[in-house]
């Protein structure tokens, strides 16, 4: 699946060119924003949904997908605009005309909380990673890697999210949706947790190297690439301090278009240069039998 277009900011403003809906509450911005407290607005078509209660779903999962995480990028956007389109892919928004706008696009099902929540979540996990500015294209070989890192941490996202709606609701009367949220994100999971022969993985090293031909071919999210997903998510559940090394990852030519050895390597020297942890690089060395 395609989630990353480069497309030309003039001709976005020209197909979705609305009003955005923006945070009535908000002040002028400060100074340096990070990716949790930057701006949030909306755009695009939101029929069938009020864009005040679109803004509450997603203002709830960047709240648990990034709460509590240290964000310690050096590239990250000042403002973050979600558009909902009615075709097409969800996809990070390349484009040159605002170097400091994060722009992510999502389709779903009108009123399905749950799939906006886990579109906005996967996307979300791409800008984390800093492939949200404009020559930030997705390539393989080391394309699946990112892919998995950020299905991983939008399905943690929805854990806590669910976590979240159960304690605090956020319409009224709605705690019970915690529940289908639940349910979702299990489904995810046991979708991934078999490998391409539909049979459990139990050494991750093995299934690597057994499917490694096709995992460099990929251009994007890919079943193919479940047993990593499920592996990453077990690491986040872990030790958090695995998802803050994903602020550390693409800050280095060739990003994602470089073989895996060598991607995390340069990550590992991207986590020190910015007093990131390092704990997941090393951990995928170790697991993907790379040590």
């Amino acid at each position: 699946m395609n989630r990353s277009t480069f497309l030309s900011l003039f001709g976005a403003f020209l197909a979705f060119g609305p009003v955005l809906v923006t945070d009535s509450n908000a002040q002028t911005p400060a100074p340096w924003p990070d990716l949790l407290t930057a701006p949030l607005l909306l755009g695009g078509q939101w029929e069938g949904w009020d864009p005040r209660d679109a803004r509450v779903v997603i203002s709830r999962m960047r709240e648990a997908c990034l709460s509590g995480v240290q964000l310690i990028s050096d590239e990250q956007p000042r403002e973050l605009r979600v558009d909902e389109h009615h075709s097409g892919p969800p996809h990070v928004w390349l484009h040159e005309g605002q170097p400091d706008l994060g722009w992510v696009v999502v389709d779903f099902a009108d009123l399905h909380w749950i799939q906006l929540a886990y579109q906005f979540g996967h996307e979300l996990g791409h800008v984390l990673c800093n492939s949200w500015i404009w020559e930030a294209e997705l390539k393989p070989p080391t394309r699946w890697l990112e892919e998995s890192m950020v299905e991983a941490f939008s399905i943690r996202g929805l854990g806590l999210l669910a976590d979240s709606w159960e304690q605090d609701p956020p319409f009224p009367q709605n705690s019970a949706y915690a529940k289908a949220i639940r349910a979702y994100r299990q489904n995810l999971i046991e979708g991934y947790r078999r490998g391409p022969d539909g049979q459990p993985v139990s050494n991750l090293a093995e299934w690597f190297h057994a499917n490694r031909a096709a995992l460099d071919r990929d251009h994007g999210l890919n079943r193919n690439a479940g047993p990593a997903i499920v592996a990453i998510l077990a690491e986040f559940e872990r030790d958090k301090r695995c998802v803050v090394d994903m602020g550390a990852v693409n800050r280095w030519p060739g990003r994602c278009g470089i073989p895996v050895e060598e991607y995390l390597a340069v990550w590992q020297v991207s986590c020190a240069q910015l007093s990131a942890p390092g704990v997941l690089p090393a951990r995928l060395k170790t697991l993907l039998d790379m040590a």
